[in-house]
């Protein structure tokens, strides 16, 4: 994993100081962008879930320097996602927001740099919560059998 961490936790550093806009930021996005998602939270209290979506971030970044502790994490996420309904069409729409929701955030020090580190992480994150679902779905069906 040849991540740019330094710039990943340089810009989530700005991020960290405005969670509360930020989280409201991604949610209004993503559901103003992909209207089809909403469904996947109607068990879900809203309330709470920009906390977790928060908490999450916070792991990720802060485990860069960790790739073991980083992919047990992310396949974990994957893996528990499933129980909502999320699919693996639902992984760039998450994405999509995230970037755009940074952008937002970041304003003038959101630069090229920062763009192409962030969905180079994306892309990593998407991977493995996609192998932890993956995982989760054939550990299942073995127990079905």
């Amino acid at each position: 994993m040849s991540l740019n961490v330094e710039l990943l936790e340089s810009s989530f550093s700005q991020i960290k100081e405005q969670r509360t806009d930020f989280t409201t930021c991604f949610y209004n996005n993503l559901f103003a962008d992909y209207p089809e998602v909403k469904p996947l939270f109607a068990r879900t209290q809203m309330e709470e879930q920009p906390k977790k979506l928060f908490k999450s971030l916070v792991l990720i970044v802060e485990s860069l320097r960790q790739s073991d502790v980083l992919t047990n994490a992310l396949k974990g996420l994957g893996s528990g996602h499933l129980q909502y309904g999320v699919l693996p069409e639902h992984y760039p729409m998450v994405g999509s927001t995230l970037l755009k929701t940074l952008a937002i955030c970041l304003e003038e020090a959101w630069t090229s740099e920062v763009e192409q580190a962030w969905s180079e992480a994306y892309s990593v994150v998407m991977k493995l919560m996609l192998e932890g679902a993956k995982e989760a779905e054939r550990s299942e069906l073995q127990l079905a059998v």
